[in-house]
């Protein structure tokens, strides 16, 4: 039988180190090329004054921003703090509305809430505004966990039961609702007692 050499390897199938290594450079290239062009993470350039909406959102579904607004709330001096804000539409036009707890930041003691629902006027430039009072400081109510969910407003209210409580530690808490009935917020207790504001 006659013996016939053997026939050579395609060049495809043999594998060259000069292959290999043209092959790395060209992935690291790619890798390299697509990290430059990865849009950036880091935080969003500063709203100007005045300007609550970021570049290219619409005012009508952002909600307004809670530290944005001014509140009719007298602290003698000291500084506003919100602590809380919570989003959603509330009176179901389709747009959301903020509800914000602040409250007057002092050097002891528990200073108490007051919950403001905020809203965006006509003009998309300007601060979002007050609407209405859940809850005024005169009521002496520390609020916590503040949440809106289909359209209702929920938060839970620490109070005291007299003047001889001290104000580091209240001895009440009541879970409150409020939800929007009849063109005003009506508020509802854990205790069934109720009012309109």
């Amino acid at each position: 039988m006659p013996h016939h050499p053997a026939e050579p390897e395609p060049a495809h199938r043999r594998a060259r180190p000069l292959h290999w290594l043209a092959t790395a450079a060209a992935v690291a290239a790619v890798i390299a090329v697509a990290g430059i062009v990865q849009p950036a993470t880091g935080a969003p350039a500063a709203t100007p004054p005045g300007n609550t909406t970021p570049a290219g959102e619409d005012p009508r579904t952002t909600a307004p921003d809670a530290r944005a607004a001014t509140y009719p709330l007298d602290c003698k001096g000291s500084p506003r703090a919100v602590t809380e804000s919570a989003h959603g539409d509330l009176d179901g036009d389709g747009r959301p509305e903020t509800v914000a707890a602040v409250r007057c930041e002092a050097g002891s003691g528990t200073p108490p809430h007051a919950l403001y629902v905020l809203t965006r006027g006509q003009d998309p430039a300007a601060g979002p505004r007050v609407v209405a009072t859940l809850l005024d400081t005169a009521q002496r109510r520390t609020a916590l966990d503040l949440t809106v969910r289909d359209g209702t407003v929920t938060a839970t209210l620490l109070g005291y039961s007299s003047t001889e409580v001290p104000r580091c530690c209240p001895d009440e808490k009541r879970f409150a609702k409020w939800h929007w009935s009849d063109g005003k917020f009506r508020q509802e207790l854990t205790d069934s007692a109720a009012r309109s504001v």
